[in-house]
């Protein structure tokens, strides 16, 4: 048997999702599909992580076994694009890998970036792309309130009630809040992440940004250490998996 990675970049909004599921539409369900037909048997594609329904990727990882050895990863990457580009995905590179490596369990450091446009005007080249928020964000307050999320915590605050995780506990490396004209994007690095929890933490600092909540109720929030505290999670249309570090 022969392992290979490869690397996915993604529109997610006219998608369920990465994982394949009894109905709908996944990322994970028609790379599947096209790449066992291209191979000719069946294949089994195991994703570094899943994203939600209208979560995007720049740089999603994911492998599979076959028994056939590509010896034309480039042949075989114009073939899989043929089909998948007009679908909204891209396969950006095919690599030949050892068996003892594994999409998921070998990552060392998974990085989301979540996109806001903080204007008036609605956005149209980035509809489904970013998450619109007309007031005026306090980007001071945010990261004051971003840094208190770094370090190892216990993040049951901003993990989804369907959650199969074993633990709430995370260690957050860093977050990342940059502006640039009217658009905001807010970097997240760790390990792994729960469900929901990148959307989650942006939902909560926007509230913070926005003065709904002050930085003292932030941390309580976070202290306290229940889902129904939390604010509504950000959309997930602004939200994309950058990459992922071996």
């Amino acid at each position: 048997m022969h392992r290979y990675q490869i690397l996915i970049e993604y529109e997610g909004s006219k998608f369920f999702g990465w994982q394949i599921q009894k109905k709908g539409k996944t990322i994970q369900g028609l790379i599947q599909k096209n790449v066992s037909k291209l191979l000719k048997e069946r294949i089994t594609l195991s994703g570094s992580g899943r994203t939600d329904s209208g979560v995007h990727a720049i740089e999603q990882s994911a492998h599979f076994d076959c028994k056939t050895k590509i010896n034309q990863t480039n042949k075989i990457l114009k073939s899989l694009n043929y089909f998948l580009n007009k679908e909204g995905i891209s396969i950006l590179r095919i690599k030949k890998k050892k068996y003892n490596f594994h999409a998921r369990y070998s990552a060392k450091m998974r990085i989301y970036k979540y996109v806001i446009i903080n204007r008036s005007s609605t956005p149209v080249l980035e509809k489904n792309r970013a998450w619109h928020i007309m007031k005026k964000l306090d980007l001071k307050l945010m990261k004051k309130g971003a840094k208190k999320l770094i370090g190892t915590k216990d993040f049951s605050t901003f993990r989804a009630s369907s959650c199969r995780a074993k633990s709430p506990i995370r260690t957050m490396k860093s977050i990342k809040i940059i502006s640039t004209k009217n658009k905001i994007e807010i970097e997240f690095r760790s390990k792994s992440f729960l469900q929901q929890q990148v959307r989650s933490m942006v939902g909560c600092l926007k509230y913070l940004g926005d003065k709904k909540w002050t930085l003292k109720k932030f941390e309580n929030i976070l202290k306290l250490k229940k889902r129904t505290l939390c604010a509504p999670p950000a959309p997930p249309g602004g939200l994309y998996l950058k990459r992922v570090i071996y």
